[in-house]
């Protein structure tokens, strides 16, 4: 796995120059949904298929995408078809946003709570959470019932974890030690 994000890290850093000089918003959105459509299953077998052109590639793949491509993002397409790099999108992606999110200095949050969180909820979690990592933060709600209750919080390699699974786990490694 760390050899792709080695891969893809030039792609991405390139792709973020490009995009500071543009509006890095709207690249944001448009490298994530490149992301998806290049880790369909389909796209990826027609990738690996050594008798579809590039060309044809890039039509299918320029086809697939709903935004419409500017010439810069259809040069990034190209070059990353003629080097057999389109399947790294999503690691390109994932890698971008990082260079976004240190540029604006935020962070991604992936929260998981036990319960459905409303909006005013969400808002007062990120607000706290946010004092305690010391930066802005983009949060991502799921939900997980077998966390029992309470959150947790992923922000980049931090875990906070205030769900009633994690404490009863602890308490069996406290008791069972």
């Amino acid at each position: 796995m760390a050899e792709l994000v080695t891969i893809a890290r030039p792609y991405a850093e390139a792709l973020f120059r490009v995009a500071k000089a543009g509006s890095l918003a709207a690249w944001s959105d448009l490298i994530t949904e490149m992301a998806q459509v290049a880790a369909h299953p389909e796209l990826k077998d027609l990738a690996h298929n050594p008798s579809v052109s590039h060309a044809k590639l890039v039509e299918v793949f320029t086809a697939a995408v709903k935004t419409p491509l500017s010439v810069e993002a259809q040069n990034f397409v190209k070059t990353l078809i003629d080097n057999g790099r389109l399947v790294l999108l999503p690691q390109i992606a994932e890698q971008f946003h990082e260079l976004k999110n240190a540029q604006e200095g935020s962070a991604d949050a992936y929260i998981t709570s036990a319960f459905a969180l409303s909006d005013a909820q969400v808002k007062d979690v990120v607000s706290s959470l946010e004092k305690k990592f010391g930066r802005k933060l983009n949060p991502s709600v799921t939900v997980d019932d077998s966390l029992i209750g309470g959150v947790r919080v992923v922000v980049g390699d931090e875990v906070f974890d205030t769900s009633v699974r994690a404490k009863l786990q602890q308490l069996h490694a406290a008791l069972a030690a």
